[in-house]
């Protein structure tokens, strides 16, 4: 192998793996959504562009999850608050799988500003 060759090393799509996961980790606990959503923000500058729309893909959902579980949270006195943390863990789960599958391919996030999967 020439220089030429080695410099050109693959980039690792390992960091955005491991937010999805801590997102999903984080239905259980949720300190692991703010350690990914922390990790997304660190790594999101210094990543090439298709990269960097999972991450912004990632912080998005982070903070749309927050919005839905603060809703639901408000509103679990009343039946529907309930509904909406049923929704918003399927939402989690959908989105999180849905980019590590387009991640798996090294294919940038198809809609990262989307708010639904």
């Amino acid at each position: 192998m020439n220089e030429a060759q080695t410099s050109a090393a693959p980039v690792s799509n390992s960091t955005a793996k491991v937010v999805y996961i801590l997102y999903i980790i984080g239905i259980f606990f949720g300190i692991t959504g703010l350690i990914g959503v922390i990790m997304a923000y660190v790594n999101k500058s210094d990543s090439p562009d298709w990269l960097a729309s999972h991450y912004q893909f990632q912080i998005r959902t982070f903070w749309i999850g927050f919005l839905y579980l603060f809703i639901g949270s408000l509103l679990s006195l009343v039946v529907i608050g309930w509904f909406i943390i049923l929704f918003w863990v399927v939402w989690l789960v959908i989105r999180c799988i849905k980019g590590m599958k387009s991640l798996d391919a090294n294919q940038p996030h198809p809609d990262p500003t989307t708010w639904m999967f």
